[in-house]
């Protein structure tokens, strides 16, 4: 006859083999097809970590990994595609300030709760942008610039990498902060949109260094500032829009993985312990660091709490300056 202690203990035993079970699970799962990356964007440091992750991830988990530029609707678009997405590690989103923080302000009506309908995985890297102007536009310093817009309201104009990304959220930020006004010009992606300020159809434009650090040193576009707390190391002659007498002013642009919300947390946990091996590697890290990006490789959790402090923090800018979904 089994005695209590008996049953007990052997409940006990049962409950330890399936604890070490899940945990083997957690940390054994592998997709069994190919999986979608999808970029809410074209052209961009997004899509270029997208990029940089995938074949390593792929080395990691045996199945390929395939980037989709999904673009349109300030991100909205992309990130839709995943929150329907079956959430079963097959499907993955690169998400960014757009379409995970400011559009839930920007935009009327939301096709979807990044909240609750997207998981987060992890931040992997933020940055400060730059303040980078065509030369033809002749402006010297951002007083100059300044005064010029105030000067000609109708005459200058600033390209974004999209509808409410931080690229578009931030000249807006500086356009309040500083009284003048310049007429906003969103692009699909950050290459159309520095290709065209490069040939002067716009004159400035906030974006972050990966995106135009080779035309500035090519003498195609002008730094005039960046928007962090501190100056780049890589070019300590450039002040912060702070030093330049915007006071306290500051804006980051960041990059984040992410599935459809309802992705077990095994499959959530794996890709996420691969994310942070993938981010802190020496080639990888390298790579990132050579385009200004601080690796942040946060927890989920952690990456939560970051959605929605940003979703306060841009929803203020927005209401502050006005801005619309165009």
């Amino acid at each position: 006859m089994t005695t209590p202690f008996k049953f007990a203990a052997a409940m006990a035993l049962v409950a330890c083999a399936a604890t070490s079970a899940w945990a083997q699970g957690a940390s054994d799962w592998r997709p069994s097809k190919p999986v979608r990356i999808i970029v809410p964007i074209v052209g961009s440091t997004n899509d270029v970590l997208a990029r940089l992750i995938g074949p390593e991830l792929q080395k990691a988990l045996g199945q390929p990994f395939v980037v989709e530029n999904k673009p349109g609707a300030g991100g909205n678009i992309g990130a839709l595609e995943v929150a329907r997405a079956a959430p079963d590690g097959h499907t993955l989103l690169i998400g960014y300030n757009g379409p995970l923080a400011i559009n839930v302000t920007l935009f009327d009506k939301m096709p979807y709760d990044p909240m609750k309908e997207l998981a987060p995985i992890t931040l992997a890297v933020k940055s400060p942008q730059y303040l980078v102007v065509n030369p033809a536009a002749g402006f010297t310093d951002v007083k100059d610039f300044i005064a010029k817009a105030k000067a000609q309201p109708t005459k200058y104009s600033y390209g974004s990498v999209a509808m409410g990304s931080a690229s578009h959220l931030t000249m807006e930020m500086m356009k309040s902060a500083a009284g003048f006004h310049a007429t906003h010009i969103p692009y699909r992606g950050a290459g159309p949109a520095v290709t065209d300020l490069i040939a002067g159809s716009v004159q400035a434009g906030f974006f972050v260094p990966g995106n135009v650090q080779g035309f500035v040193k090519e003498g195609r576009l002008k730094l005039l500032a960046s928007t962090g707390t501190k100056r780049f190391p890589s070019t300590p002659d450039v002040p912060t829009l702070a030093e330049s007498g915007l006071k306290d002013f500051e804006a980051t642009s960041w990059i984040g993985l992410l599935a459809p919300a309802g992705t077990p947390p095994a499959i959530i946990n794996r890709y996420h312990d691969e994310m942070v091996r993938i981010l802190n590697s020496p080639d990888i890290q390298k790579r990132l660091h050579d385009m200004e990006f601080e690796i942040v490789a946060s927890s989920p959790k952690q990456f939560s709490d970051w959605i929605g402090t940003e979703i306060v923090r841009w929803g203020k800018v927005i209401k502050d300056t006005g801005a619309k979904a165009e």
